[in-house]
């Protein structure tokens, strides 16, 4: 019996598994998110890829910026992008792609604390299951915004509440979950100072002393915050912009709570309206954060929408 040279049984099998796995899929892993319980689950994330037809090449972040460096770099080669993280992970993934311009396919498994983008899109937080979603479902396109020279997935915010998720002890984050935002907040409420405000949203001049502020994509922010998802359209060109003034008695700031917590927006110390070009004039120094991770400082700041460019999975 003559056997075939090597080289041709070699040509034959690389033949084979580019039959098998059609298709490439960047996986970038934060290790360090939520409570650490990613790492034991990889196997079987990559496993359900390449079930799908994904041949996986895997990425382990080691620094905050990392996962926008991948992205960049390498985010065009692929079929799909799947990052594992927190809503700061899956930040720093679309910006690395919108940075870039890479229209492509992005899968997300929360292993975050809070979860707000999971939460405002129906994302499963279980592990295997987000997996198996990101394999099977199709793409739906949802708008992001950008942030001068930044991008945001869900949310840029400034006052009370906006530093919580990038200030919160992860240690901390880990043991208790949602639970210590809340502490972090009451530890920090000192924080909650008016900021005077100028505000052009399509045409239309707000002004006033505001303790918070939001322009966002979702119906969930920093895990405290809820907008009516009747009116909240993740794709259709608008952002979605909350401001919060300053309560002068303990009966206005107890009224402002129940309507937040009642999704009330018609409150008389609320300002809440959709738009896609914003343009806000800041008390200098003021501090946004992005996805609640981020936080940079403008005098001036112009935010519009990036329409449809996120191509989720999932």
């Amino acid at each position: 019996m003559i056997k075939a040279p090597l080289s041709e049984i070699m040509e034959k099998e690389i033949l084979n598994c580019k039959e098998k796995y059609p298709k490439r899929a960047l996986l970038i892993i934060n290790p360090v998110s939520g409570k650490k319980l990613v790492i034991r689950y990889i196997p079987d994330i990559i496993r359900r890829l390449m079930d799908s037809g994904y041949l996986v090449t895997t990425a382990v972040t080691s620094c905050r910026g990392e996962a926008t460096e991948i992205a960049a770099q390498l985010g065009a080669d692929y079929d799909l992008v799947c990052c594992t993280g927190g809503d700061g992970t899956l930040n720093e993934v679309i910006s690395g792609l919108a940075s870039s311009d890479t229209e492509v396919a992005l899968g997300y498994i929360p292993c975050g604390s809070t979860n707000d983008f999971a939460a405002s899109h129906g994302l499963s937080i279980d592990i295997p299951t987000a997996a198996a979603n990101i394999a099977e479902k199709e793409v739906r396109q949802l708008d992001i915004g950008c942030f001068e020279d930044s991008f945001f997935s869900y949310v840029a915010a400034f006052g009370a509440f906006s530093w919580l998720s990038y200030t919160t002890d992860q240690n901390m984050k880990n043991m208790l979950g949602h639970t210590a935002y809340i502490l972090d907040a009451i530890k920090d409420v000192y924080k909650i100072k008016p900021i005077h405000l100028k505000l052009a949203a399509d045409g239309i001049d707000y002004e006033g002393d505001y303790i918070f502020g939001a322009v966002c994509n979702s119906t969930s922010i920093a895990g405290t915050i809820t907008l009516p998802p009747d009116i909240v359209d993740t794709d259709d060109g608008k952002l979605e912009v909350i401001l919060i003034k300053m309560p002068k008695t303990i009966f206005e700031l107890d009224m402002v709570i129940r309507c937040i917590l009642s999704q009330d927006y018609s409150c008389p110390l609320i300002d809440f309206f959709q738009a896609e070009h914003i343009e806000i004039t800041n008390p200098h120094g003021l501090e946004w954060a992005l996805d609640g991770e981020c936080k940079v400082a403008y005098d001036k700041v112009h935010i519009n929408v990036k329409r449809s460019f996120l191509k989720l999975k999932g």
